[in-house]
């Protein structure tokens, strides 16, 4: 929970927020940084309110149905700084879950291994394209700098994917 506690604490940092919006500032502008859905959010939400790190309040404006908006509080502001060093200082472990699919690779015939690497390569090759267009942030570096991480981490994958690749075709040549 604490990832997910430091994003929301995060945005409630900047003003108090209905749910809705919260939901809408991560799928618009940080959807390519994090995948919290929004059932997360608020059970993420409810936790953070019962340990008092966030208060909610409804709010009635007009005929529109009653809501909670989230507000962080002074124990919810010294948490998130707490969070933030932490996660600042903290390396991530980095697993990912198509070395499972590697590890099995000599299982399959060369000629189908190559093509699915191939896909994965074009996949990769597309999401480094969406990230390299994203629009700048604009409001701080912090999370222009998220996905500049990410980026370099798709492209480090694809060259790594290039090269298994090349590998590959190397030893089937060899073995002819």
């Amino acid at each position: 929970m604490d990832d997910r506690a430091l994003l929301l604490l995060g945005i409630l940092m900047a003003q108090s927020q209905h749910g809705y919006q919260i939901h809408e500032f991560i799928e618009k502008n940080l959807s390519r940084i994090t995948d919290m859905k929004k059932p997360t959010a608020y059970a993420t939400l409810d936790r953070l309110c019962e340990a008092e790190y966030v208060q909610m309040s409804l709010e009635q404006e007009g005929n529109r149905p009653t809501r909670k908006v989230y507000s962080i509080t002074s124990k919810g502001v010294d948490h998130f700084f707490e969070l933030l060093r932490s996660n600042l200082a903290q390396a991530d472990k980095m697993n990912f879950s198509s070395d499972i699919g590697i590890m099995f690779i000599d299982h399959l015939p060369f000629e189908v291994s190559l093509s699915l690497l191939e896909e994965r390569l074009r996949q990769l090759s597309a999401q480094i394209q969406q990230y390299e267009t994203a629009p700048r942030h604009g409001f701080g570096l912090g999370v222009d700098l998220a996905v500049e991480h990410h980026l370099i981490h798709l492209k480090a994958d694809h060259a790594w994917v290039f090269s298994v690749l090349q590998r590959l075709r190397e030893n089937a040549a060899e073995s002819r």
